[in-house]
Parts: structure tokens; sequence; C-alpha cells
């Protein structure tokens, strides 16, 4: 068969034979795609026989084996002539056609996106966008690309968020990544309007999170310890040094807060002190910088774990929730909702206001402790027990823990 002169798209005669497309009629027609532009189709100088000598039995005609399985029992339907039939596989050869370029033209187009993403890269660095952020949000915007959205054409954007399956609290991530993406470009688009219900955050027990912390590796044990004493981001955690390390004073400085918030110093019991001088002093940073590599390890872990101990529960337990967890107990033990948002890092107390009515504790969820001296007072403190009342009676310190 010669080869198709031109590609109808752009004139190139740079051809690639594409196969073979086996028509109904009984003939079968070439296939080309353009090496210039990437356009796909069929041989122009294909001519389809007039007449058939043994009509398909794939169509719906009423010698055709599918037949009586479409149900058509029209009596107006009529078997189509050859030409007609070739007329329809045609337009349907066509339509092929569109969406073969359009998928062609989204092809072409992704070089020119990604630079637009660089660009956008660099623009939000400037602007000091933690790289973390960054990263996160350049992720979502080439999801929304595969999603079939031109990051260029904001409606369709729009589009691809509205036919989603997103969550509503996924989908407000993508919304915010694209909004700074727009606006850095300044493109114009109302942002569709997404209702995220609040949830409240799960809450362990302390003896949960102990048997957890006890449960798994060295350096991931030494990771959620810090997460419970200090009630860090995951993020925060990871970029730990060892200089942010004070053995003296027992305490840790969180230096490189997430999301805006505030460094702080934090006191760490011994425990978690002893549990970091273990690890293997290879670097300047205690742990993997890479919290998402850290969260993978922890979760396959958790998982090991819980179906080891027959404790669902455990499965519940995320980083974060490490951060939900100190926020609680410390205001259920200080009711001072300053302390808990310097504790924190936040700018603004009604982010930590949350944490004020989460649990209500019942009276079989506490550890009960007495103290006779000083001494047996501060053991109990140190393990975390808050102070109660005194019985003057017994002449005994009454003490409470959370179990």
């Amino acid at each position: 068969m010669a080869a198709a002169s031109a590609c109808p798209s752009c004139g190139s005669d740079r051809l690639y034979k594409d196969g073979l497309r086996y028509l109904s009629d009984g003939t079968s027609v070439q296939r080309w795609l353009c090496r210039n532009c990437g356009y796909r189709f069929t041989e122009p100088n294909h001519k389809p026989k007039t007449e058939w000598k043994n009509p398909p039995s794939g169509l719906n005609l009423p010698s055709a084996s599918c037949y009586s399985c479409q149900g058509n029992s029209d009596p107006d339907w009529r078997v189509p002539s050859a030409p007609e039939a070739v007329q329809t596989l045609a337009e349907v050869e066509k339509e092929n056609e569109k969406r073969a370029a359009g998928a062609t033209e989204i092809k072409l187009m992704l070089p020119y996106i990604e630079g637009r993403l660089i660009e956008y890269l660099w623009k939000a660095k400037k602007h000091g966008l933690s790289e973390l952020t960054i990263k996160q949000r350049v992720s979502k915007l080439r999801r929304l690309v595969k999603m079939g959205a031109d990051l260029l054409n904001p409606e369709s954007v729009s589009t691809a968020l509205a036919i989603s399956e997103l969550t509503p609290i996924n989908k407000k991530g993508y919304i915010v990544a694209y909004k700074s993406f727009a606006k850095s470009l300044n493109l114009q688009w109302e942002p569709p309007k997404i209702r995220v219900e609040r949830k409240v955050p799960f809450i362990p027990t302390e003896a949960e999170i102990d048997t957890l912390i006890a449960g798994c590796g060295r350096k991931t044990a030494a990771f959620l310890q810090v997460l419970k004493d200090t009630g860090a981001r995951g993020g925060e955690a990871a970029r730990l040094k060892w200089a942010d390390v004070d053995e003296r004073t027992n305490t840790v400085r969180i230096n490189n807060p997430l999301k805006g918030s505030l460094a702080r110093v934090i006191k760490v019991s011994s425990k978690t002190i002893a549990m970091l001088n273990a690890l293997p002093k290879t670097g300047e940073f205690i742990f993997n910088t890479n919290v998402s590599s850290v969260r993978k390890n922890f979760i396959k872990q958790r998982n090991k774990l819980a179906d080891k101990l027959q404790n669902p529960r455990l499965k519940q337990i995320h980083l974060h929730t490490f951060r939900h967890w100190k926020a609680t107990m410390e205001y259920y033990r200080t009711k001072n909702i300053k302390y808990v948002q310097y504790l924190l890092g936040h700018k603004k107390l009604e982010n930590t206001d949350i944490y004020t009515h989460l649990v209500n504790f019942e009276s079989d969820e506490w550890h009960v402790a007495t103290a006779r001296n000083l001494e047996e007072e501060k053991k109990l403190i140190e393990a975390g027990f808050e102070f109660v009342r005194y019985s003057e009676k017994d002449e005994l310190a009454i003490y409470r823990k959370r179990k």
C-alpha cells in the first residue's frame, strides 16, 4: 500500500505506520502517525467496498447472532445499506481521531505546563513558602494535570475538581494549591466553595501510645517519644538537629517550625534524652529529614503491631495524633490555654481552643496514686501525675493520671 503523501494536520511527510484498522466491510485501512506533530490519521486513499459478499454477524442485522440480544423489535428498523454503514464507520473514525488529537495536544502541552510549574516553584520560594509546602502544592498541581485539567484554563480546573471523587478536605488542599498557582500567573479564578466539617480527632490512651512506642524499632520509637513529649508536628521533629537537644536542662528546641508557627523550647523527660542518646550520630540531623519516609515506615510498623496485639485502635494513631494527645493532656493537667498555645507554637488562640473540649474523662480512665512525703510527690509529678487533693485524715496527697 502506498504511503500517505502528507499529514493533514501539519503537512509533514515524516510519517510512521501505526498499524491497520479492520473495517466491517472486510477491508483493512492503514493508520499513520506524524513524527512531526504526533497526529494520527487514516490512509486517505482507502476506498471501501460498495457491496458486501458476507455481511458481518457482529452488526445488529436480523440475521446476526447478537440481534436478539439487543432486543431490537422496532418495526421501522431496516438494514442499512453498505454505503450508509461505511459512512457511519467513517464518522466513528473521525471521532476517534478527534480524541487522539486532543490527547496529543495535552501531551504536547506538558513541557510548557512543566515550565510554568518550575516558574511557580521559584516564585513561591521567593515569597518565603517552606520547601515542604511548595513540594506538596506542586505535587497536587501535577495531579490535577493527570485528572485532565489544563492549569492555564481555570474553568478546566474547576470542572476537573467538580467531577473528581476527592473528599472535601482533600479537595480543599487542591483548591489552595491551584489558587496560589493562578495568583502567581495572574489568572482570574473563582474557586468553588467547599464545606469541610471539622472532625474531632481520635485521642488514644497513654498506655496505647507507650505500647506503640515500645513495639517500634529503635529510631522510630525515639521519633515517636519526641512527638509524645513535645507535641511537635512530624515535619518539625524530622528536622531536629543534635544541637537542638540540651541534655543539661532536658529541653528540646523546635527551631524549624512549620505552617507559620513559632519556635519554642520544650521540656522533655529523661527517658526521651536517653532514647536520643542511644541513636548513632551520623550527621547534623537526628532523624531522616524526609518525613514522608518516616511516616511510611511508622505506618508499616504500627499496622504490624496492631495485628499482633489484636488492637485495631492502634491503627487510628497517626504522627499528628501525638500532637493532639499532648495538647489535650497538657490542657487537662494545667487548665492553662496560653501554655498549650505556646507548646504547640500557635500564633492564634482559636487554633488551640479545640483542645479544651476534646475529651471528657470518666472516673475509670484514671490511674490514682498517693504520696506520703515530698520525694514520692516528686516522682509522681515526673511520671505525669497531677495533684488532686490532700487528705488530712490519712495524711496523704492524692494524684491522678489518665490511663
